[in-house]
């Protein structure tokens, strides 16, 4: 990226930012706009073919180099091969229902049917207890595989140890100093981890439960299993294990660039059962997209373990039922409906909150009564608004408070959350860069706001003053066609780390802007070409960028920024822009 050179000479756009151009000059400036693209997104020319077409082959690692990676295959294989009664305890947002679903699905195919346990978000919490281990135990368990927690339930694994019970973690979460102790704990964010273990520390829990499954068939491959026993197609279940990398905001670069690309390939062709009804229920006919699994997916999956039943996330994506499946996606769908709701209720207090607080480096809100399954969701819509990390913490009436905290680009907010464990200022506390959770008291919130402000200060403002707005390149309404926007998806699958391409779109005139939904603004704007295009700024009606499209007259002109999507809702398809910036031309 050129470091120097403003994109159109924009210093200060109207919500105040510079732009710049991603890469050294705007894309197609070479001739071919998707090797552009991929440059801006770092790649060298020796790295395009492989980028442009990213494949499990080009990125897979060998499982080996985690460590207890062989070890938890061969006690996974053991258990295969005798028979034993085995339990896959998740999560319940989409990262640990993808996970279980996948080792459930893959156990299936095994000839061994795995029992899963999800907890109840509000009754249980995040993560493994000791009493529910102990009683898998009491039921007949001899092996429980966690997937997308227990990389910090010191606690319930030494009671899990106790009760004769061998657990293997599969994690991505931060990993502290000390390990709990369970008979094999794969993560590559474990402090102790090989160079090139660690160099997958991106990937979410579902990618390393694909890994283990790729251990576990290698491990029985060599034990002869397979000369009486159907090899499974660990592949097919690559769907599951975009829709949780996609989802969990894991970086898509490396390996799990591949994993979304052939996922999104895979469920193209609708093999699972649950998640064709899913599709459905989504109202996508059409091959999905990686957005589609951030938006219109996950939070149907996700809605299970806020407002509904935990389960029923793992359990629509491991059915074979058909029928079931539509059942399990309608209610789901209903969730989510009722889900935004709630969130919009959390958000509009939460935001009242933080303008009464005055100026601080991080978004922390508390408040009694808020629903626990929304905050992660509201932490978002906050850090999206002030451009800063944020947590929402819900409080019970204990004064027992539950948080979830997402992050910006170069401020690792797990460890800073780890930090505060350490600190004495946290009940339970971890995660990742870029999203945390957290239980914490009422009467330690303030401290805790305090610690995290003095411990990230420094990194928020870092990442602040870096904060120009990075667009890839310049076209007329007339140029931003369904063709131009298939062409930029070559250069994907996009997401965070390897962004979407950021379109400018003008000089554009206002043509006409009004309020649609929930203060959302719809304009159409019309080109020096003569062309005109339907444009949507989402949340943005009370905002600078939404009172500037409301209030323009027709003789001022503007250069618009954001996303190019292809609306197919119509009889044809055609272009909008989601626009994310203004600034005069």
């Amino acid at each position: 990226m050129n470091a120097t050179r403003f994109a159109l000479d924009i210093e200060r756009s109207l919500t105040g930012r510079a732009w710049r151009w991603r890469g050294p000059e705007p894309a197609g400036s070479s001739g071919d706009l998707v090797d552009d693209l991929l440059r801006g997104r770092g790649c060298t020319n020796d790295m395009l073919d492989r980028e442009r077409l990213p494949t499990i082959r080009a990125f897979m690692p060998d499982p080996s180099i985690f460590r207890d990676m062989d070890r938890a295959a061969e006690r996974l294989a053991a258990a295969v091969i005798d028979r034993e009664s085995i339990t896959i305890f998740g999560d319940y947002d989409v990262d640990g229902a993808t996970s279980a679903a996948l080792l459930i699905r893959l156990l299936r195919d095994l000839g061994l049917n795995a029992g899963v346990y999800i907890p109840d978000r509000l009754m249980e919490g995040y993560g493994p207890s000791g009493e529910a281990l102990v009683a898998l135990a009491q039921q007949g368990s001899s092996l429980v595989v966690t997937v997308d927690c227990g990389a910090q339930a010191f606690a319930a694994l030494e009671a899990a140890r106790d009760a004769g019970l061998d657990v293997i973690v599969v994690d991505h979460h931060k990993c502290a100093a000390a390990l709990p102790p369970a008979l094999a704990l794969v993560n590559p964010n474990r402090l102790d981890e090989s160079s090139d273990g660690a160099g997958h520390g991106h990937l979410a829990a579902v990618g390393v439960a694909f890994l283990l499954g790729a251990a576990l068939i290698r491990t029985l491959r060599a034990r002869g299993w397979f000369d009486r026993n159907p090899e499974p197609r660990l592949i097919d279940l690559l769907d599951l294990v975009a829709l949780g990398t996609v989802a969990d905001v894991a970086q898509i670069r490396g390996l799990n660039r591949a994993f979304v690309a052939q996922g999104l390939k895979a469920m193209a062709r609708r093999g699972n059962i649950g998640l064709n009804a899913l599709l459905s229920a989504s109202r996508l006919e059409r091959a999905p997209l990686a957005s589609d699994l951030g938006f219109a997916l996950g939070p149907r999956i996700n809605a299970g373990g806020r407002v509904g039943r935990s389960d029923l996330g793992v359990r629509l994506l491991t059915t074979e039922d058909p029928a079931e499946a539509a059942l399990l996606a309608a209610d789901l769908d209903r969730l989510n409906s009722e889900r935004r709701i709630i969130e919009a209720n959390v958000q509009e207090e939460a935001e009242r909150l933080l303008s009464e607080r005055g100026e601080s480096a991080i978004a922390l809100v508390s408040g009694t009564g808020w629903h626990p399954g929304v905050i992660g969701i509201v932490a978002g819509r906050l850090k999206e608004k002030t451009g800063a990390p944020a947590i929402v913490i819900a409080l019970d009436e204990d004064g027992i408070g539950k948080g979830s905290g997402r992050s910006i680009q170069g401020v690792d907010l797990g460890a800073a959350i780890l930090a505060a464990g350490d600190h004495g200022l946290l009940i339970a506390g971890g995660g990742h860069a870029m999203a945390a959770g957290l239980t914490v008291r009422q009467d330690r919130v303030q401290a805790l706001s305090d610690f995290l402000e003095e411990r990230l200060r420094e990194d928020i403002a870092r990442a602040s003053a870096a904060r120009a707005l990075l667009v890839d390149l310049l076209v007329a309404p007339g140029g931003l066609t369904p063709d131009l926007v298939t062409q930029m998806e070559q250069a994907g699958p996009f997401g965070n780390g390897w962004p979407a391409p950021r379109v400018v779109l003008g000089p554009v005139r206002v043509v006409r802007a009004d309020i649609v939904g929930n203060g959302h603004v719809r304009a159409i704007v019309a080109g020096e070409d003569g062309r005109s295009l339907k444009a949507m700024a989402f949340r943005q009606a009370d905002a600078p960028l939404g009172q500037a499209l409301l209030g323009a007259d027709r003789a001022r002109r503007f250069w618009l920024a954001g996303r190019a999507k292809i609306d197919d809702w119509g009889p044809r398809p055609a272009t909008e822009l989601h626009v994310e910036d203004i600034a005069d031309s």
